[in-house]
């Protein structure tokens, strides 16, 4: 994980009500996040005060390379994995009556709409990091996804 990533998820969590946070990711990088300082309160609360304390102490745990990353299986060099930026619900099309927005053989363009990952009730079109053909979609419609799961395969 890069240094300004870490930065990120830091600050993210600043800005939110957040009481704690862990987060695995498929390498094996853990960060466990945890706000130290958090106090609700609602009598007695002074006017002009904020209702809970500023997530200024926050402990931060990272673990890197917990357990050796996993050999993706033998797979041709000339095919390229697309992977869930995200955690969310996995949609082959932008409604259920439509058309998915695309299927096995189909030839795509770096930049075309490939699905739509709903994550916190906001949809999210993932677009095609590469050219060429698809040869699997690795998620069925509606399923969940995680984040650096493999979704799509192209040649």
């Amino acid at each position: 994980m890069k240094y300004e990533e870490l930065k990120q998820i830091i600050k993210d969590m600043e800005e939110s009500k957040l009481e704690s946070l862990e987060i695995e990711f498929p390498d094996g990088t853990r960060i466990s996040m945890t706000n130290g300082d958090v106090s609700v309160g609602v009598h007695g609360v002074e006017p002009g005060r904020p209702m809970a304390a500023p997530l200024q102490n926050i402990e931060t745990n990272v673990v890197e390379n917990v357990a050796p990353p996993t050999p993706e299986k033998n797979e041709p060099e000339d095919l390229k994995i697309i992977k869930s930026p995200m955690v969310g619900t996995f949609y082959a099309s932008s409604t259920p009556d439509k058309p998915p927005y695309v299927k096995v053989g189909d030839t795509v363009k770096k930049g075309d709409t490939l699905c739509i990952i709903e994550a916190m009730k906001l949809m999210n079109e993932i677009e095609s990091e590469f050219d060429g053909e698809i040869v699997e979609i690795c998620v069925k419609n509606e399923n969940m996804v995680e984040y650096g799961m493999p979704i799509f395969k192209i040649r």
